[in-house]
C-alpha cells in the first residue's frame, strides 16, 4: 500500500483528488494538508510515500514546502496543477528546482472526455514516483552542489564530426536538461533538438523555464524553420517533430508512438536517417521505452549515441531498454553529458 499525504488549500481540490487517488487499490490517502506549513508537520508525522503538492498556498506556498520537506523529511513529492496561465506554468518548474520530481495536470471533471486518459496518468506518476529513492537537499545552490567532471578523450575524434544533437526526456527530463543545457557555451557549433514528454499546455512555461540558465538560445520549434547553430529547438505540444536533410524543422500530424506525441522514436528515427553519423543521440530519464529502439538506429547508422546513467535517473526506463538492446556507446550523468556535447562539432 502507498502512503499519499495531499497538499492544497481548497477543499473541493482536496476531496476530489482524495477520491480519485482512494480508487485505486494501492493507494491510500493517510493526510489532507491545508498549507505549506501543514505539509512540513504532516510530512515528518504521516511519513507518507509521496507527496501531491499544489503551487500557491497562504503563508507558505508549494515552493516554500518542497524546499523545506527536501531540506528536512525527503520525500517523492508530485506536483498537482490545474491552471493554464503562463505564468503560474513557468513558476511552477520553480518547485523542480526545489526537489520535487515530476508535474501533472490535475484531471478535470468527471463528465470531460479527458478525465479517464487524466486520471490514468495521475495515479500512474503518483505509484511511479513513490518508488523513486529521494535523498535530503540542503540549502546550497546548484553550481556549488555539481562538481566539474573531465572528459574522457577517447571520443572526441567522434565528436568532431557531429552536426546535430537529438535529445528526448520523460519522467525527471526537465532538471535533467537544465543541468546539460546550462554546462552548454553559446558557441555551441550544433543545433539540438529537444523532445520532452510534457503534459499538454506546460512547454512554453517549461521553454521559458529552462531558458533562465541556458548556456544556448531555446525556442519552441515551428515547421520549416532552417535549423541553426547555438540553438535548442523543443518539440510544440501535439506535432510529431523530424529534420531534412537540409535542415529544416518537419512538424508533422503523424499519430502517437508508443502512445506519445511528441515522440522521441519519430526524432530519432528522422534524425538518423538524415544525418546519419553526422549525429549525437542523447536519451534520458523516462518512464517506458519511447526512443529506446531508434537510438539503436541511429548507432546502426553511425551515431554517436548516449544514455543517462542509472544512477542519476528518477526513472531508469527508457535509457535502461536502450542499454538492454545495446544503443548506447556510453551512460553517463548528466553533467558529463554536457560536457561531451560541448565539445561537440568543429568550431571554425
Amino acid at each position: 500500500m502507498i502512503k499519499v499525504l495531499i497538499v492544497d488549500d481548497s477543499k473541493v481540490i482536496q476531496e476530489f483528488l482524495a477520491h480519485l487517488l482512494s480508487s485505486d487499490p494501492d493507494l491510500r490517502v493517510v493526510g489532507i494538508a491545508n498549507s505549506g506549513y501543514e505539509a512540513i508537520e504532516l510530512a515528518m508525522l504521516k511519513k507518507p510515500d509521496v507527496i501531491t503538492m499544489d503551487i500557491h498556498m497562504p503563508g507558505m506556498d508549494g515552493y516554500e514546502a518542497t524546499r523545506a520537506i527536501m531540506e528536512t523529511y525527503p520525500t517523492p513529492i508530485v506536483i498537482v496543477t490545474g491552471s493554464s496561465n503562463k505564468k503560474e506554468i513557468t513558476y511552477t518548474f520553480k518547485l523542480l528546482d526545489a526537489g520535487a520530481l515530476a508535474v501533472v495536470t490535475r484531471p478535470p471533471g468527471f463528465e470531460h472526455p479527458q478525465f479517464a486518459a487524466s486520471r490514468k496518468e495521475l495515479i500512474q506518476t503518483v505509484k511511479l514516483m513513490s518508488e523513486v529513492k529521494v535523498v535530503r537537499l540542503f540549502p546550497r545552490s546548484r553550481k556549488e552542489e555539481i562538481k566539474p567532471v573531465l572528459l574522457v578523450q577517447t571520443f572526441e575524434n567522434d565528436l568532431k564530426r557531429i552536426q546535430l544533437i537529438a535529445i528526448g526526456a520523460s519522467t525527471g527530463g526537465p532538471m535533467a536538461l537544465q543541468i546539460i543545457l546550462s554546462g552548454l557555451p553559446a558557441d555551441l557549433p550544433v543545433p539540438v533538438l529537444i523532445v520532452q514528454h510534457i503534459a499538454k499546455g506546460f512547454v512554453n512555461g517549461f521553454c521559458e523555464w529552462l531558458s533562465a540558465t541556458s548556456g544556448i538560445k531555446l525556442k519552441i520549434a515551428e515547421n520549416r524553420e532552417q535549423i541553426l547553430a547555438g540553438f535548442g529547438y523543443i518539440a510544440p505540444d501535439g506535432f510529431q517533430m523530424g529534420i531534412t536533410k537540409g535542415g529544416k524543422i518537419v512538424l508533422s500530424d503523424q499519430p502517437p508512438e508508443n502512445g506519445l506525441i511528441p515522440s522521441v522514436s519519430y526524432l530519432f528515427r528522422s534524425v538518423a536517417h538524415t544525418m546519419g553519423p553526422k549525429a549525437m543521440g542523447v536519451l534520458l530519464t523516462g518512464m517506458g521505452k519511447d526512443g529506446a529502439d531508434e537510438l539503436k538506429t541511429m548507432k546502426d547508422k553511425g551515431a554517436f549515441t548516449v544514455v543517462q546513467n542509472k544512477e542519476s535517473c528518477v526513472v531508469f526506463g527508457m535509457p535502461g531498454e536502450a542499454l538492454r538492446i545495446g544503443a548506447a556507446d556510453q551512460a553517463l550523468s548528466p553533467e558529463k553529458i554536457a560536457e561531451i556535447m560541448a565539445k561537440s562539432g568543429s568550431k571554425k
